[in-house]
């Protein structure tokens, strides 16, 4: 019997997700966990409600940069910095209470030689792999059977690890690693850096060079994150604003060039940055964020140039792939660098990362960081209920936002 592209999805899916419940349904509790500077809270998560609930934090050593769940959604694992180039870095384990969500510390941190700007687990939970920006690498390290960090993965040959790697991603299959690295756009004194999708073989916690993926060179290519579904890859190109597609082969590379490319904006936009992307959990509809961070002077303070704040959301032809915008909506705040669905895709929550001063004729009024959450409808579209103020500024931002299944 011949299987469908819908039933091959369900099993992917089934396999990995950016957090493990958002890609398995269940009936069982999700929580959502924030991080402002070195602070991670706990909020409950009403879905029905589209409501949250702030509950208690934990303090990590220092800045979050960002978390993943361990597939047996026992554990989790955070990131942390005090910036690139100082001298602070390291990754937290965490024990996830099952009936309360409530983290206890599992193990002593491990120190990292360079700030770590994204993690990963593989599909088996037996690997972390971690992502540098600055200099841009990788590097895997063992987990233990009681979840702990363990030994670092010495690996057998130099990696191509690109410019500038912002994401680093397991393929459901579990053969295949993908390093996003975004490269630079070039300023007043220094050419563009060209982007590329680094690809690798993967065994056992061993990477393998196998393809770099750079359409023009790598030029005007400036990936930032990228998810999977089924046999296709989208990805998000941050300062160029647009989604793109890639097919899967059989072989594990990708096709070397996008089968469709779409604008993230309804009309482009200067100072305008794409964020990350998630596919829905039914993998019929994929998401990604739009931010503008710009400021300009007035009466000696900084205020918001303007630009759109938003989540796109696009319909996946189940045929071909193609990814068709179907909305934009405001996020009612600045910056949504973060954003996650619950596991059974009916609740999405923007994390607004800034504070920021809004102009309104000659009122200046501070539009605080922010949590807002969406009704996602049955046609994939959202529909905005409410937001939740968070403290945050200029320092302090809401850097990491995600949304897990409890055990």
């Amino acid at each position: 019997m011949k299987l469908s592209r819908r039933v091959l999805l369900v099993g992917a899916l089934a396999a990995v997700s950016p957090f493990v419940g958002q890609a398995q349904p269940s009936t069982g509790r999700s929580v959502l966990y924030a991080a402002v500077g070195t602070e991670l809270t706990q909020y409950d998560v009403d879905v029905t409600g589209a409501a949250l609930t702030k509950k208690g934090s934990v303090t990590l050593p220092d800045m979050v940069q960002y978390a993943w769940q361990h597939p047996s959604r026992k554990y989790l694992y955070v990131a942390w910095s005090n910036g690139a180039g100082k001298d602070h870095h390291g990754v937290s384990a965490y024990r996830i209470d099952a009936n309360t969500g409530v983290l206890s510390l599992l193990g002593g941190p491990v120190a990292l030689a360079n700030r770590p700007i994204h993690l990963s687990v593989d599909v088996p939970g037996t690997h972390a792999l971690i992502a540098y920006s600055e200099p841009s690498g990788v590097t895997v390290h063992n987990l233990a059977a009681d979840g702990t960090v363990g030994s670092e993965v010495r690996q057998p040959e130099k990696l191509d690890t690109g410019i500038y790697a912002h994401q680093v991603r397991v393929d459901p299959s579990n053969r295949t690693v993908i390093l996003v690295t975004r490269g630079n756009g070039p300023t007043n004194t220094k050419a563009e850096d060209p982007g590329a999708l680094k690809v690798f073989d993967y065994k056992d916690g061993v990477l393998k060079n196998r393809q770099s993926v750079a359409p023009d060179r790598g030029f005007g290519f400036q990936p930032r994150h990228l998810d999977f579904d089924g046999p296709w890859l989208f990805v998000s190109l941050e300062r160029q604003s647009k989604l793109q597609m890639y097919k899967k082969m059989a072989d594990g590379t990708l096709s070397t060039e996008p089968l469709f490319t779409k604008d993230s904006l309804p009309i482009p936009q200067a100072g305008q940055a794409a964020g990350t992307v998630h596919v829905h959990p039914n993998g019929k509809f994929v998401y990604q964020a739009n931010r503008a961070a710009g400021t300009v002077a007035y009466e000696g303070k900084r205020v918001s140039a303007g630009g759109e704040n938003s989540i796109a959301v696009y319909a996946i032809n189940q045929e071909t792939g193609e990814p068709v915008q179907i909305q934009t909506i405001n996020t009612r705040g600045f910056v949504p660098r973060t954003f996650a669905l619950d596991a059974s895709g009916r609740m999405l929550v923007a994390a607004n990362q800034n504070a920021m001063l809004l102009r309104n004729g000659d009122t200046v009024t501070m539009v605080p960081a922010s949590l807002a959450a969406f009704r996602v409808g049955g046609d994939g579209k959202l529909d905005y209920v409410r937001k939740y103020d968070v403290r945050a500024d200029d320092v302090r931002t809401m850097f990491w936002m995600g949304i897990i299944a409890l055990p």
